[in-house]
C-alpha cells in the first residue's frame, strides 16, 4: 500500500497551486493524507477527488468551512498499522515523549504545522512523521512532502521528496 502525505499547504496565499510533480503522486497512492493548514476549501475538494483515500485534519490557519469537513485528529487502520494525523505537535524538544502519552494507541503519527520535514520514533516504537510542506518551504531548503509503503504491518519505503525551487 502506496502512502502519500502532505501538509500545510497554505493555498491561495503561500502558492496558486500544489506542484506538479506532487500532484503526479495521487494517482500513485492509495492512501493520501493531508495534516492540515489548508487554508482553501477547494484543496480540500482536489484531493477528495483525485484521492483513492484521503486522511486529513484541519490546522491552525483552517477557518470555520474547514473545520466542519474536517477532524481536529484523524484515525486510520492501514495494513495492521494505526495511524493518527494531527496538525500540531508543539515544540520539537520532547516531542516523543509528549506524542507517545497523548497516542498510546497508535503506530505512527502524522503532524505538521512547523513546516520542517520530521522522522523519528519514540521510545515505544510511536513512529512521528512531517512531511514538511509542499508549497511553503518557511526557513527550510526546500519545499517537500513523503511517500511511504506500508507492507505486511510494517511501515517502509519513507522518502522526503524535494521540490524543485518555484
Amino acid at each position: 500500500m502506496r502512502l502519500l502525505l502532505m501538509s500545510d499547504t497554505h493555498l491561495p496565499k503561500r502558492a496558486k497551486r500544489l506542484p506538479e510533480q506532487l500532484l503526479a503522486e495521487l494517482p500513485r497512492a492509495d492512501v493520501v493524507f493531508h495534516a492540515g493548514d489548508w487554508v482553501d476549501t477547494a484543496t480540500l475538494d482536489l484531493l477528495e477527488s483525485r484521492s483513492r483515500r484521503l486522511v486529513a485534519v484541519y490546522g491552525n490557519n483552517d477557518g470555520p468551512e474547514l473545520r466542519a469537513r474536517l477532524p481536529e485528529v484523524a484515525h486510520a487502520e492501514l495494513g495492521g498499522l494505526r495511524f493518527g494525523v494531527v496538525h500540531e505537535t508543539g515544540p520539537a524538544q520532547g516531542r516523543e515523549a509528549r506524542c507517545a502519552a497523548r497516542f498510546p494507541e497508535l503506530d505512527v503519527l502524522v503532524f505538521g504545522h512547523s513546516h520542517i520535514p520530521w522522522d523519528t520514533t519514540a521510545p515505544g516504537g510511536l513512529r512521528l512523521l512531517n512531511p514538511g510542506s509542499p508549497t511553503d518551504r518557511r526557513r527550510q531548503p526546500h519545499c517537500t512532502y513523503l511517500t511511504a509503503t506500508v507492507a505486511d504491518a510494517a511501515l517502509t519505503d519513507v522518502t522526503l521528496h524535494r521540490l524543485p525551487p518555484r
